[in-house]
């Protein structure tokens, strides 16, 4: 599969690419530098994009199999620019021709009882809450975008570096978490869950949760 990975340079991004290229899919990894430190590989190309604008979107997108997004906002931005990465995304890939997506959601909209959301919780981090509440804005825009196969992909509620152990759980809409009530994942497990659900297509129209 040619996958175009867009947020390649990011940890979670690396790490998805390095996922890809073990499987033996070419990837051509996006960052808004053009340069993907921690990638060797002849099936990987390292290109310069704009995440917000459409026309670049479709441009990039056009001959790929399917496109992976590992994006987020960076320390010097605001957490809104979660939803105009979302509608320049759907709208380049209407105009490019791949209708496959998997997304890097987040965990504030994964629902930890009948009617509470991650977010809504007391001990929910204030200082997480204005990318929680953009990226459930942006599963809302994702979510009308029926004309595309698209997976929305949230990690637990901590995720950090760690062991690739390839073992990990997965909910729809739900929370994973352990017995103890801990919800955590890898970034090398989330990247395996990110490719899994790209190779398997088992969850399209779905925001899935994953962890331990």
């Amino acid at each position: 599969m040619d996958v175009l990975l867009l947020g390649a340079s990011g940890r979670i991004g690396q790490r998805t690419a390095a996922e890809l290229l073990e499987r033996g899919h070419s990837v051509t990894g996006v960052s808004r530098s053009g340069t993907v430190e921690g990638i060797d590989s002849d099936e990987f190309v390292a290109v310069a994009g704009d995440a917000t604008d459409p026309g670049d979107i479709a441009k990039l997108a056009t001959g790929h199999d399917a496109v992976v997004s590992a994006l987020g906002p960076s320390d010097d931005e605001s957490a809104e620019v979660l939803t105009e990465m979302i509608s320049a995304v759907v709208d380049g890939l209407r105009h490019s021709g791949v209708d496959r997506l998997v997304w890097t959601g987040g965990a504030g909209g994964l629902r930890v009882g009948p009617e509470t959301l991650l977010i809504e919780t007391e001990d929910f981090p204030a200082e997480w809450e204005p990318v929680a509440r953009a990226a459930i804005e942006a599963y809302d825009i994702l979510s009308e975008a029926d004309d595309l196969a698209w997976t929305y992909v949230a990690p637990a509620a901590l995720i950090e570096p760690g062991e690739r152990t390839g073992q990990y759980r997965t909910a729809e809409r739900e929370l994973v978490a352990d017995e103890e009530g801990d919800s955590y994942i890898s970034m090398e497990d989330f990247a395996i869950a990110l490719v899994d659900e790209l190779e398997a297509e088992n969850a399209v129209h779905t925001y899935l949760g994953t962890g331990y």
